[in-house]
């Protein structure tokens, strides 16, 4: 039996680490939340397919793995660490023909990555909290010099006080560093947007990095049962990088030479463009991906928002328990719904405000502090996106999980009713709100 739930039978070739915990780990496919039952719209397309016990980090190793990356520079720091650990053993047992650089600091990582994402090869780095701002500098080059560069980060708390844990701090504040943005709420979409975001990055209408977020802890270091694809399946949706220019010694050219105020402008315009053609890379990636996989992806994942009178908003795990929620709620004939965005930069402005429009009071969730503003960063832009439009239902902001703190169902549920009494006034008590902090 326990072979028969975590799929050891048809355990790839070289998987041996781990496998006896895998064995036990595969008892969770019999839990309700697992993601590949009913979090992902399958179209009647399943078959059977390998399944595997991963966390969050190794299963996007694993995705790299069959992404066949070509490097992979990477410092190690918690609760990353596993995703580029795993990747060193497959590198080491040989599975792999990429080349890994050590090197002393995520500064020095990502500028190891620029250089080689310019020779035109595939190439894969990995970060959490005071690594990615150590790293803030190289970002702008990385995006600015069209580099398609992955980038897996396990949402970690920035310093100080000093904590390991996870919350979305680290990438808010490099949000507008001109990266693509993608959130996962579980291990399974670690993987699966894993191998979609080295397609949407080298896509030639876009050329742009891409992060893939997970929670720290959360899901970094949680163990799920996972439907991969095999390797033959991963090559023909991700086949080898194609490169128009790139830097060749036989073809000398200078790249991020200086630029003066007479073309400055132009390049940052021209960076603007691949932004806004990002959406449309990603629904394509995602409907060849679906016709292979079985699992559906878009720019947003709603549930009950047709008729919802409140909706929360969020990033990431926390979504997972908010849809368990709102399925508590709605047997009680209450009308709530969910918003969790995969896709946060470029903003989804249409695709968001076509969802909540609908609802009468809309509840943004953010992991992260954004110190002097008015609400957190998600709230931010949900508040601009629906300023422009004819129908703006209220809007409050909860500040929840920071440092790894954890959200109840409870919690949420009381969110919900706030949302409902708000309707019933035509007001919000509080425009911002900290759920789960003492006082």
């Amino acid at each position: 039996m326990l072979d028969f739930l975590s799929g050891a039978c048809n355990t790839a070739q070289g998987e041996d680490r781990g496998n006896r915990l895998r064995l036990l780990q595969g008892l969770r496919d019999l839990c309700s939340r697992m993601p590949c039952e009913g979090d992902h719209n399958d179209g009647g397309m399943r078959k059977m397919r390998t399944r595997m016990g991963f966390t969050g980090d190794e299963a996007l190793a694993y995705a790299a793995k069959q992404s066949t990356v070509d490097i992979v520079s990477a410092y190690p720091i918690t609760p990353q660490t596993i995703m580029v650990e795993l990747f060193s053993e497959y590198v080491a047992n040989g599975e792999v023909h990429t080349n890994f650089v050590c090197v002393e600091s995520e500064h020095s990582a990502m500028s190891a990555c620029v250089g080689a994402s310019l020779t035109g090869a595939r190439v894969l780095t990995a970060t959490a909290s005071q690594g990615l701002a150590l790293m803030h500098e190289m970002m702008y080059i990385a995006s600015g010099l069209r580099c398609p560069i992955v980038m897996g980060v396990a949402n970690r708390a920035l310093s100080a006080p000093i904590n390991i844990h996870g919350d979305q701090s680290d990438m808010m504040g490099s949000r507008d560093c001109g990266w693509v943005q993608i959130y996962c709420e579980n291990a399974q979409e670690s993987y699966d947007w894993t191998l979609q975001a080295f397609k949407i990055a080298e896509d030639p209408d876009v050329l742009l990095p891409v992060t893939v977020n997970l929670d720290g802890f959360i899901l970094s270091h949680a163990m799920e049962g996972l439907e991969v694809l095999t390797d033959e399946e991963a090559k023909r949706f991700l086949p080898p990088r194609k490169v128009d220019c790139r830097l060749d010694p036989k073809k000398p050219a200078t790249i991020g030479a200086l630029c003066l105020p007479d073309y400055y402008f132009e390049f940052k315009k021209q960076q603007d463009e691949a932004m806004k053609h990002v959406p449309a890379a990603l629904l394509r990636t995602v409907k060849e991906y679906t016709k292979l996989s079985g699992r559906q992806y878009g720019i947003l994942n709603t549930f009950e928002t047709d008729d919802a009178d409140v909706t929360i908003v969020c990033l990431g795990s926390t979504a997972g328990t908010v849809r368990s929620v709102v399925k508590e709620l709605r047997a009680k004939g209450k009308k709530v719904g969910l918003v969790s965005p995969w896709l946060y930069r470029p903003f989804p402005t249409k695709e968001i405000v076509d969802v909540i429009a609908k609802s009468r009071v809309v509840v943004v969730f953010d992991r992260a502090l954004s110190f002097g503003a008015p609400y957190g960063a998600l709230c931010q832009d949900i508040v601009s996106a629906m300023y422009a439009s004819k129908v703006r239902p209220l809007v409050t902001n909860v500040i929840y999980g920071l440092g790894g703190r954890d959200i109840t169902p409870s919690e949420i549920a009381s969110v919900y009713e706030d949302g409902l009494r708000a309707v019933k006034a035509g007001f919000v008590d509080e425009p911002v709100k900290f759920v789960g902090v003492r006082e």
